[in-house]
């Protein structure tokens, strides 16, 4: 493994991680989820007594499939797959039967550990899939994590994966609208975790991070659960996310950190117990996944007396490439320099080759330690994203002179909606497939609370007299809540460019010119 003598210790593995947590701070609390406590020796030892039962099941070298939401048995479930050896999928469990079967058929996953709301649907998605998987409810008394402590204390199952052994398969859009599976080692996540403590210090054994994010989530993952592990603090994790719960938890915990998503802040700042919250225990908060505007920054500080740092990163990136640092002065509009043996350089768009001057607008390239093994099974677009050693993020921006990264916009089509990756080809396919609509086109437009919504403009079959309102039911038994269009509008025509694809930015404008006119 590449290190640098002055990163922050290493780690072979996550689980090596853990089980030097649980070693120097056995019975500080690592895990609060509602009532429930569970000590680093407990932590360590339900993720042991549940890497032996996956081993049982033939899971070494394959893939295990995570749908459950936030909770201290998802942390457990997570970090138990890959104590087995085995390659974690975490799936947002708000998924449809469509979005399930197609990403657990691409992931040709062995074992499903998933919520026991959930797994009725679950199991019953996997009956379409080629190689049907095992499924175990979580919430059998059985597999009660929580129990598992009175088996302490419990040894990892040996041998612990090391940096090369692939950890997690976590999914992001694609343009072709499928998702497409990152293949990250542990390698890459443990020297990620290291470069972004070399720029976001914690205090060993004094943080208390609120996990707000949901935990199949890449930010979450990384900025919640790998930072407090790393640093022996107590990870606070909210089932459900609900302003005036946040709220109330960043005083009745004494929280010090709050990884979160710009909605959240926004979220936060319009909820009326905002003034009333004591945050004098919140030392700085961590904004990531989506694009956070200047304003909401500025209000946050003047009202929190808390800096919110912003970073930047994809999930192909391990997932950061960048971040401000608290040593640095304020500077809105960036997302901070670029980590501990990173190198970011912005490309012509004409030939992806040619390194443009500080200030000048091109294409975002990045090599590094972090940086994603590829894409399972997706040869061609792993070859397009990985060249010459380097990873194109698709992403657009510059450097100034004082080499922080600017973000400028997206070279590829896609929509980040409340910090969610949405590429508007699946919609236009959902749409498409609906026996009424003869032409779909959906795209990302602004939104003041999610950065993002989708608005989809549908042309209808002669005859049909289908309503939004149908529309909007139909998308949603097929499509993820922040996937589904927040704005239809129904077209007698498309415009189209002089090559006869669909003018998107003309679309743009007839919706402002709508908005306009509304007001």
């Amino acid at each position: 493994m590449n290190q640098n003598v002055n990163l922050p210790h290493v780690h072979e593995s996550v689980i090596h991680m853990l089980a030097a947590a649980a070693a120097r701070a056995p019975n500080a609390i690592a895990l609060q989820c509602s009532s429930e406590t569970i000590t680093y020796r407990e932590f360590a030892a339900c993720v042991a007594a549940l890497a032996r039962r996956l081993r049982e099941e033939l899971c070494e070298n394959k893939r295990v499939g995570l749908i459950a939401a936030n909770s201290a048995q998802m942390a457990i479930a997570l970090l138990a797959a890959q104590a087995g050896r085995a390659q974690v999928v975490p799936i947002n469990p708000a998924y449809t039967a469509r979005e399930l079967t197609e990403l657990l058929e691409d992931a040709g996953v062995a074992l499903i550990l998933c919520d026991a709301t959930e797994f009725e649907r679950v199991e019953s998605s996997t009956r379409h899939l080629t190689t049907r998987p095992t499924c175990i409810n979580l919430g059998q008394d059985a597999l009660k994590l929580i129990n598992l402590k009175s088996a302490l204390p419990n040894a990892f199952p040996v041998p612990l994966p090391d940096s090369t052994t692939l950890a997690s398969l976590q999914y992001t859009g694609g343009t072709t609208g499928k998702p497409k599976g990152v293949q990250i080692t542990h390698g890459q996540i443990c020297i990620n975790i290291s470069q972004r403590e070399a720029f976001l210090p914690t205090r060993p054994d004094q943080e208390v991070i609120l996990c707000v994010m949901p935990l199949f989530h890449v930010f979450a993952i990384a900025m919640c659960l790998h930072l407090s592990i790393y640093c022996r603090g107590r990870l606070v994790i909210l089932q459900k996310y609900h302003p005036a719960d946040v709220l109330a938890a960043i005083s009745a915990e004494r929280v010090t950190i709050l990884p979160a998503a710009p909605t959240v802040f926004i979220g936060l700042m319009g909820h009326s117990q905002f003034r009333q919250t004591a945050f004098d225990s919140l030392r700085v908060c961590y904004s990531g996944s989506a694009p956070l505007p200047a304003e909401v920054l500025r209000l946050w500080e003047d009202a929190t007396s808390t800096r919110i740092l912003e970073g930047y990163g994809q999930t192909e990136a391990g997932p950061v490439l960048s971040y401000a640092s608290e040593r640095d002065g304020p500077r809105p509009g960036s997302v901070g320099r670029p980590l501990p043996l990173t190198e970011i350089n912005i490309v012509s768009l004409d030939d992806g080759k040619t390194v443009l001057p500080l200030g000048d607008c091109g294409e975002i390239r990045a090599r590094g330690p972090q940086i994603m093994s590829g894409y399972r099974n997706r040869p061609e677009e792993t070859a397009a994203a990985l060249r010459d050693g380097w990873l194109f993020t698709g992403d657009l921006g510059f450097l100034d002179a004082g080499g922080y990264l600017h973000i400028s916009g997206r070279k590829k089509e896609i929509a980040i909606v409340g910090g969610f990756n949405v590429y508007p080809r699946e919609i236009e396919e959902v749409l498409c497939s609906h026996p009424d609509i003869e032409q779909a086109a959906a795209l990302g437009v602004p939104d003041a609370y999610r950065g993002e919504v989708i608005a989809a403009w549908v042309v209808l079959r002669t005859g049909s007299s289908v309503t939004r309102a149908a529309l909007q039911a139909y998308c949603a038994e097929r499509l993820a809540s922040y996937k589904r269009p927040q704005i239809i509008t129904l077209a007698t025509e498309l415009p189209r460019t002089t090559v006869g694809k669909i003018d998107k930015s003309q679309l743009l404008d007839s919706l402002a010119l709508q908005n306009g006119l509304r007001n």
